[in-house]
């Protein structure tokens, strides 16, 4: 058995942005994403390769969290264009259409649920992959029992696979992200602190904490130490606020699932898929599925 955890908003946007052709539904609905994952989806289940037995999408809706109201600079949902915020309970209803489970997340985020789910089910099947290119999953991946997949890029990580990206260790990628930043998630990290320092400091000594204060005592050599050294000292307290923004919660709710028994995709029930795409005017997509439900 293999689990897949998909990280629906990243596949929202991607097919929102993507050249694919705009997609109208008959009474005048932009469903353009909508229709492109569905699509992507659809790859993914006829996949030989990828093998999917056990399959859930999560996606954040709404796009804040509690995480806002830790750090007013979090990502929000400002900027997100009408027609795209329009389909956030519609590509839901999509998704559940192939008969795959949908994590529908309000106070955590789609990646909490994802690293949830990995913890959670890891040790119950042959592999755990995480469809994103997030840098924050790197943090849950194990080895090569759970690997972070982008499908994009075409490239599976395995711990290994993350050091040598991101420089660290996988159970270091929040201190990673404290220091140098994310943009995607509005963490700002600490002035100076590039992604070559952070994972410098990183590599010897592993987490916030263990970083002495002086640049004298570290045990390793950093362009501008001193001047990081001492912006780490006064700002100690930010990073660890940062780091707290960056871990993903492994304990978060995930509804409609209280075994892994509850993800087994069994193929995608006809009727109901054909009565969704019938609705949006995909007739095309109608004739896609290779496996239907018993």
């Amino acid at each position: 058995m293999r689990l897949h955890l998909v990280d629906g908003t990243y596949e929202l946007y991607r097919a929102h942005y993507s050249p694919r052709p705009g997609t109208t539904a008959p009474d005048g609905r932009d469903v353009k994403a909508t229709a492109g994952v569905m699509d992507s989806l659809l790859a993914l289940l006829h996949d030989e390769q990828e093998a999917v037995t056990h399959v859930a999408v999560a996606f954040d809706n709404p796009i804040r969290s509690f995480r806002n109201a830790l750090f007013a600079g979090y990502k929000g949902d400002e900027g997100v264009p009408p027609e795209l915020r329009a389909q956030f309970d519609l590509v839901e209803e999509a998704v559940a259409a192939l008969g795959v489970r949908v994590w529908s997340m309000k106070d955590q985020e789609a990646d909490d649920a994802l690293a949830t789910a990995a913890a959670r089910w890891a040790g119950e099947v042959e592999q755990v992959r995480l469809l994103t290119p997030d840098k924050d999953l790197g943090q849950c991946v194990r080895g090569q029992r759970v690997v972070q997949v982008d499908r994009r890029q075409q490239k599976v990580m395995d711990a290994e696979g993350v050091k040598a990206k991101l420089g660290v260790e996988p159970w270091s990628v929040p201190d990673l992200l404290a220091l140098m930043g994310d943009d995607a998630d509005g963490i700002p990290g600490l002035p100076g602190f590039g992604a070559k320092g952070a994972s410098a400091v990183l590599q010897a000594y592993g987490h916030l904490e263990a970083i002495p204060d002086s640049a004298a005592e570290w045990t390793v050599k950093v362009r501008g130490a001193d001047k990081l050294a001492a912006t780490l000292k006064a700002h100690r307290e930010d990073a660890r606020l940062y780091r707290t923004l960056a871990t993903l919660v492994e304990d978060a709710p995930l509804p409609g699932t209280a075994s892994l028994a509850d993800l087994e995709w069994k193929g995608v029930p006809e009727a109901r898929f054909k009565a969704f795409c019938e609705g949006l005017g995909l007739k095309s997509l109608q004739r896609r599925p290779k496996r239907w439900a018993a």
